[in-house]
């Protein structure tokens, strides 16, 4: 079908989706010519993007793309892809018939651990989750003007290789933080890989959850775990008294359940469907660590 993809900001989850349609004509962004040899291993075609200006290399690769994804987070001066990016995509991309934008769960703000999916109110706390609602509009708004299908795919907690609470036990930086009553979400890296390749080969567009099954509260994960591992778990931390950044503790501001039902009528289905099965098989498989292809780059 002469796809080809090009990536604004190929980090961890945007890489995971590379290694799976490995083979295709690959592009992708990255702020440093050092994470070049990663991109090249996942086999994308790496490009330089400061988040302000286009190269020629760029213009160039984006003029041929049938698929663009979008994993770049935006600031307070908005998406710097759209940006940079808006009138080129706008003008010079004819043969674009699908976009993908990864966004996050943090735009439903807090429920108080109420279920919540695709038509609930989105009331973001941080500044960071209204940044991301705001540029979700903004790339459904081109999508409508161009007829060009944007799958908005709002992500719950990334792990996988090399992230993931076995990891942190191995480098004693796993915590069980308490908070009674709160629960998280979490999505297996590979899993949002599947679910952008199964919406990209249908072209198809709207807001899904991309996220697992069965919300559950942060230290149930480290205790999990520590039994796979045969270790020890950390003591149990009052949320009250823990030390946490002005960032961590602000996801413990936001409780709810996110459902995924509509990412799986369109017919994906999760291959880790909660996290006792990821954990026990990167375990099995010895792909806790990195897999052979950690990235140090965030989504």
């Amino acid at each position: 079908m002469n796809e080809r993809f090009f990536l604004f900001g190929a980090g961890y989850s945007a890489l995971a989706f590379a290694r799976l349609l490995k083979g295709r004509p690959i592009a992708g962004t990255t702020r440093s010519a050092d994470r070049f040899a990663a991109l090249e291993a996942a086999g994308v075609e790496p490009l330089l993007f400061d988040g302000t200006a286009l190269s020629d290399a760029i213009r160039e690769r984006l003029a041929a793309a049938t698929h663009l994804v979008v994993s770049v987070a935006p600031s307070e001066n908005g998406d710097p892809v759209l940006g940079a990016a808006g009138g080129t995509i706008r003008a010079a991309m004819p043969a674009l018939r699908w976009i993908g934008y990864l966004s996050t769960v943090g735009v439903y703000g807090d429920h108080d651990g109420a279920w919540v999916d695709e038509d609930g109110e989105c009331r973001p706390v941080s500044a960071r989750s209204r940044q991301r609602l705001d540029a979700e509009k903004a790339w459904r708004a081109l999508g409508a003007e161009m007829g060009v299908p944007v799958a908005v795919m709002r992500l719950s907690g990334i792990y996988g290789p090399g992230r993931n609470a076995l990891a942190n036990l191995a480098e004693g930086t796993a915590r069980r933080l308490v908070k009674p009553g709160q629960v998280f979400n979490r999505i297996h890296v590979d899993d949002i890989a599947g679910a952008l390749a199964h919406l990209a080969a249908k072209n198809l567009g709207g807001v899904f959850n991309v996220t697992d099954d069965e919300p559950a509260p942060a230290q149930d994960v480290v205790l999990f775990a520590a039994r796979l591992m045969g270790v020890a778990p950390p003591p149990e931390i009052p949320f009250e008294t823990a030390k946490l950044s002005p960032m961590a503790r602000s996801f413990y501001e936001e409780n709810k359940r996110v459902a995924n039902r509509r990412i799986k009528a369109a017919g994906y289905a999760f291959r880790y469907p909660d996290y006792r099965s990821a954990l026990t098989a990167m375990w099995q498989a010895g792909t806790w660590r990195d897999g052979g292809h950690r990235e140090a780059a965030a989504r």
